[in-house]
């Protein structure tokens, strides 16, 4: 047995019941969360020694750290986006690459996460349509008593069950509280017809809802085919003047460059809904994204303002860390 009060002494081999009161302390340390003072007073050691001895046993390699979260989250990479773009908090989720399904129910499992912990009862939040927020209405099991506001216009999109009546209706039934639905598309045939929509009064009240926000959740797309779910809402010449102007990325059919500027003009004077404005002015935005494609989209969004909480995938985290 280890004799009580003698620490391993450094600079040769160490004996078996050395070995066992190194292991033992480690445990009571790393395992048991013991103080280093409780473990001292246990083994007959000082503070000091223990603290040799802990010090000595990962220097070793006879104790290894690892860390293993739930839910896919990773932590590190979590932190390097944070700190890489300066938004309020970053959550990397590690999803399979090359399926878009399967990564789009993880992130969207996120958001459902975030959007749990966030919202406090008797809030307004603000949600847009994408197939990743589909599927966080999927995850969603519970939310507080919260007011339900649709952010903008419904999208008719190939291979999607749900649009974003559904999702906001879906939502406002887990919480119990209030739905603000949008009955009109978010793309319409021209400017005139868009400004009598915003007038009817109940897409009125809604939008009128998007300048009492206390939470947003809002995707983000690159402006490119097959990046963006307004892309083949709009005509050729329009996707082309959107480039022209230096768009890279758009939220909610509202287009934004590099620089994180709004490029108006255009198709922006048919869309119906929220404006990049309205999400700057919000407490809160919760933003997603995924596949490294995006990555510019998404760092402009950081620079247009509007993104509080950033959930992306690790596919889109390591193209923004390069």
């Amino acid at each position: 047995m280890a004799q009580r009060g003698r620490p391993p002494k450094q600079g040769r081999p160490h004996g078996p019941s050395e070995l066992v009161l190194a292991g033992a302390v480690a445990r009571r340390h790393y395992v048991d969360g013991r103080s280093k003072i409780e473990i001292a007073d246990e083994f007959g050691l000082s503070r000091f020694q223990v603290a040799r001895i802990i010090s000595d046993a990962r220097a070793q390699g006879w104790v290894r750290v690892e860390i293993v979260l739930p839910g896919h989250i990773d932590d590190a990479a979590s932190l390097a986006v944070h700190e890489a773009l300066g938004v309020r908090r970053a959550i990397v989720v590690d999803a399979p690459e090359g399926a878009d399904t399967a990564v789009r129910e993880e992130v969207g499992a996120a958001v459902a996460g975030v959007l749990t912990e966030q919202v406090q009862t008797g809030q307004v939040i603000g949600l847009t349509w994408s197939r990743t927020i589909a599927a966080m209405v999927e995850k969603l099991e519970r939310l507080v008593p919260c007011t339900v506001v649709q952010l903008a216009g419904s999208l008719a999109v190939r291979g999607s069950s749900s649009g974003t009546v559904e999702v906001v209706r879906s939502v406002a039934a887990v919480s119990g509280g209030e739905a603000f639905p949008i009955y009109a598309p978010l793309v319409v045939e021209d400017a005139a017809t868009a400004a009598a929509l915003r007038r009817q009064p109940e897409i009125a009240r809604a939008l009128a809802r998007a300048d009492q926000l206390d939470l947003a959740v809002v995707s983000i797309g690159a402006w490119a085919e097959g990046l963006s779910t307004v892309w083949d809402a709009v005509t050729d010449d329009e996707r082309t003047a959107g480039t022209a102007q230096g768009a890279v990325g758009e939220c909610s059919g509202r287009l934004f460059d590099a620089d994180g500027r709004d490029v108006a003009g255009g198709f922006d004077d048919r869309v119906v809904g929220v404006t990049l404005d309205q999400l700057r002015a919000a407490p809160e935005v919760i933003a997603t994204g995924y596949g490294a494609q995006r990555a510019s989209a998404v760092r402009a969004a950081v620079r247009a303002g509007f993104v509080g909480t950033l959930v992306v995938d690790t596919a889109l985290a390591r193209a923004l860390l390069a």
